[in-house]
């Protein structure tokens, strides 16, 4: 009998505990929320974006060719709010072909941000330029990372359609 009262109480006392602790963290959906860039002016002449992007307003900048087809342009993307900052990035085209990509908004705010954007964002621009395109798979690890890049990623290169 003393022994049915002591594992009974026990299990009671385990399952109190169980409920009454509270996670580490909490984990939260983040739905990205693109923003506007900061206006910039790197060429001769300038494109606007297309009013077809009803959450931002890419910029656009030509430094070679007449065509948004051709020669050299860089195309900036919306800034895509994520759960630890903002990621945006910077496109350079070589006519129709995306050449270049450059991170110019990354969640920094620890050095756990810091560790993880520095093995993620090679990663996500090697898979960008190679699929030429922002249809790629987020990295394990960097989910909101990769949600912004790609966010921001398409959000430029829909500007420069």
């Amino acid at each position: 009998m003393r022994r049915t009262v002591l594992t009974a109480g026990g299990t009671a006392l385990g399952v109190v505990l169980l409920l009454a602790a509270k996670p580490h963290h909490t984990v939260a959906v983040a739905v990205p929320a693109v923003t506007a860039p900061k206006q910039q002016s790197t060429g001769s002449a300038s494109g606007g974006s297309s009013g077809s992007s009803s959450a931002a307003s890419p910029s656009a900048s030509a430094t070679g060719g007449t065509g948004k087809s051709t020669g050299v342009r860089t195309v900036t993307g919306g800034a895509v709010d994520t759960r630890w900052g903002p990621v945006q990035v910077k496109v350079v085209f070589n006519g129709s072909k995306i050449t270049a990509i450059d991170v110019i908004q990354q969640p920094n705010g620890n050095p756990r941000d810091q560790e993880i954007n520095s093995q993620a964002i090679p990663i996500l621009t090697q898979e960008a330029l190679a699929a030429q395109s922002a249809k790629i798979d987020a990295v394990s690890g960097a989910s909101y990372t990769s949600e912004g890049y790609i966010g921001s990623l398409q959000s430029a290169l829909d500007a420069a359609k």
